[in-house]
């Protein structure tokens, strides 16, 4: 049985050899082949245009075995069914909903034209959230087909936080012994991102995983996997992340890339619009609540940024950290201001005190 989840020589992967043992099985070798996107990680992934008789088509190849194709391609055929704009997964000529080439699994879908969600554009961003928790709703019953991987995941988050916390403490350790450039501009900016942390994580110590609402999540709900056509019909693409968790996770997720830009910066109007429209078509527990707010309140870059920096201290590249963690802490007042708010928020909508 095939297993994509490895690196290949990416000779393999060039345009000339994928037309060549790839496309033939799709009926598409006389069309053109515009390679894309290639990640040569250990996720090794590559993403290629074809266009055949004025159509376009997105060729995917992917980096998880097959049953966890399956996976997707049923999650892929529930929102589809569901009236929920997805591409779909095209057969091959022999009615296949892969090729394998080589050991390494590709898979055919029609290529969605449109404008990415624009974070700057209000109504995007509201339809965007609309479009998730309905995406939530309907996939409440969700069953994949047999012969899938089930893919869940519904850990508590505050296992991962308390680490994190530690990991925080960690490296204030080492940026007292260090004491260089980037050990100075951790050390400056501390004490905000701790009560960041130590906020989140004292939020996450009081969640009740159980009363956490459970969904098929995307995973990656963010404005590049978010189509508008031309229509201004909604489009979701890109399910190599999807599976069974936390519907707060996929809201978290989403809301922390708008919220970390410059023009929308932890902007509490608009975070609370999103959860009224949210739940308008499903309804969010205390405890997805408290989860959103956990997830929103970690200082996720400057602990990300310190844990690799000082994990490869000896070997990477000082002034290049320094500069990711300058931009990393040019706003966490911002953002502790924000959480306390938004604390206050939930606190008066459930009439408890979370502080």
């Amino acid at each position: 049985m095939p297993y994509a989840a490895k690196s290949f020589p990416v000779e393999l992967l060039s345009e000339e050899n994928v037309k060549k043992n790839v496309l033939p099985y799709y009926g598409l070798e006389n069309g053109t082949i515009e390679q894309v996107k290639i990640k040569d990680t250990d996720k090794q992934r590559a993403v290629y245009k074809i266009v055949y008789f004025n159509k376009s088509y997105c060729l995917k190849k992917i980096y998880y075995p097959l049953e966890e194709l399956l996976f997707v391609y049923s999650s892929i055929e529930w929102y589809y069914r569901n009236e929920i704009r997805v591409p779909r997964i095209l057969p091959t000529i022999d009615r296949s909903r892969f090729v394998n080439y080589n050991n390494m699994l590709f898979i055919l879908t029609p290529w969605i034209e449109g404008e990415k969600c624009n974070y700057d554009n209000i109504e995007h961003v509201f339809n965007a959230i609309t479009n998730l928790a309905v995406m939530h709703k309907c996939s409440h019953n969700f069953k994949p087909i047999k012969g899938s991987t089930i893919r869940e995941n519904y850990d508590n988050p505050h296992i991962s936080d308390s680490k994190h916390l530690k990991q925080i403490l960690d490296c204030s350790n080492l940026a007292f012994r260090y004491k260089d450039k980037f050990s100075k501009l951790y050390l400056q900016n501390f004490d905000c991102n701790l009560l960041l942390a130590k906020t989140s994580t004292a939020i996450s110590s009081s969640i009740n995983v159980d009363n956490l609402t459970k969904a098929l999540c995307h995973l990656d709900y963010v404005n590049k996997n978010i189509i508008f056509d031309n229509d201004k019909n909604i489009w979701v693409i890109d399910f190599d992340k999807c599976r069974m968790d936390f519907c707060a996770h996929d809201i978290s997720y989403f809301l922390r890339r708008l919220l970390k830009r410059d023009s929308t910066l932890w902007d509490f109007e608009i975070t609370i619009n999103c959860f009224n429209l949210y739940e308008e078509i499903n309804p969010l527990t205390l405890d997805d609540y408290k989860y959103i707010l956990s997830y929103l309140a970690f200082p996720q870059k400057y602990w990300k940024i310190s844990r690799d920096y000082y994990n490869n201290i000896k070997k990477c590249n000082q002034n290049s950290f320094v500069m990711l963690l300058k931009k990393a802490v040019e706003r966490d007042t911002e953002q502790l201001e924000f959480i306390l708010k938004l604390g206050r928020y939930v606190e008066k909508k459930f009439g408890i005190k979370i502080y």
